[in-house]
């Protein structure tokens, strides 16, 4: 019987084939699941050594697992590498640097794989359990997980503001230029 269990959560079949292939031989077991829900359910159940989670999934994102997971005491010591081919969508939502967890992009290599669990590993020794936001007496549960994932998607929402704005002045003067040239021709 395998001594560890890897949960690997991605809905691409290729990439949990290649990290089965890559991990370093050992007692590895090596859980699969192809969206966030069947994923958050095999964290519940098997409780694994560590989960590699993909950012973008079908039916529950990773960024909602991710969540459920950081609102647990449990689950949260439980080493975590976010896998994604758009770095920046992670950032927009969870800030750099990754305090609790390892990061690695796709396309990755065996060594970016393995330094990225060993990261993980690290990071997760160094992580003070932090309880759940405490709900008031009269609230439901419910309520504060909604104002933690309200509060998370306000402030990701404001980074997506900040960065169009950002995008869209450099079009006005991408525009006044095109205008000013457009001008000069006419003249």
């Amino acid at each position: 019987m395998a001594s560890h269990k890897i949960l690997v959560i991605d809905d691409s079949k290729v990439i949990r084939m290649r990290v089965r292939e890559m991990l370093p031989p050992g007692n590895f077991e090596v859980l699969e699941a192809k969206d966030g829900i069947e994923g958050l359910n095999l964290i519940r159940q098997e409780r694994p050594n560590l989960i590699m989670l993909d950012f973008l999934l079908p039916k529950m994102s990773g960024w909602e697992v991710f969540q459920q997971i950081q609102t647990s005491r449990e689950l949260q010591t439980i080493p975590l590498v976010l896998m994604s081919g758009r770095k920046e969508e992670v950032a927009e939502k969870i800030t750099e640097p990754f305090d609790y967890f390892a990061f690695v992009e796709k396309p990755f290599e065996k060594k970016q794989l393995v330094d990225a669990i060993k990261e993980a590993m690290g990071k997760a020794k160094n992580r003070p359990v932090t309880a759940p936001p405490a709900a008031a007496p009269t609230s439901a549960p419910t309520d504060s997980s909604a104002d933690t994932a309200t509060s998370a998607e306000i402030e990701a929402l404001n980074a997506k503001v900040a960065k169009m704005q950002a995008e869209i002045d450099g079009l006005k003067k991408q525009i006044t230029q095109i205008v000013t040239i457009i001008k000069q021709k006419l003249r």
